[in-house]
């Protein structure tokens, strides 16, 4: 289990939040994660507020339930920083999609996540 309070945010970001199909615990990681004012940077545009995150994750979620994700390496924290490469697909199976989240961190909760999501090769 990581020991540095950010690579331990972004190790439960990615399972307690985006990988969370129960509304009701992704809610209360939420809500134990995030600044009030939390800020998402996602390709599709920018939530602001824990209310707009949970949306967003819930019905990215619900896009594809069968997902896992996994991180790839390890996470690394700089000062107020973070970042975690990850992949997402079906459990056990090469991942549909990579990418990787960039957190800020304040007093403790992630006041702002980034998330680049690279490019599919055919």
């Amino acid at each position: 289990m990581p020991t540095d309070p950010i690579n331990d945010l972004l190790y439960r970001n990615l399972q307690e939040v985006f990988g969370e199909g129960d509304a009701t615990r992704r809610r209360a990681a939420i809500a134990e994660l995030y600044t009030e004012d939390c800020v998402l940077y996602v390709p599709p545009g920018i939530f602001v507020g824990r209310e707009a995150l949970d949306q967003f994750a819930g019905e990215l979620r619900a896009t594809h339930p069968h997902f896992a994700y996994t991180p790839h390496g390890e996470a690394q924290a700089l000062h107020n920083g973070g970042i975690l490469a990850w992949g997402s697909g079906p459990s056990k199976e090469a991942p549909a999609y990579t990418g990787l989240d960039v957190i800020i961190e304040r007093e403790g909760q992630i006041a702002a996540l980034y998330v680049f999501v690279n490019p599919k090769f055919t």
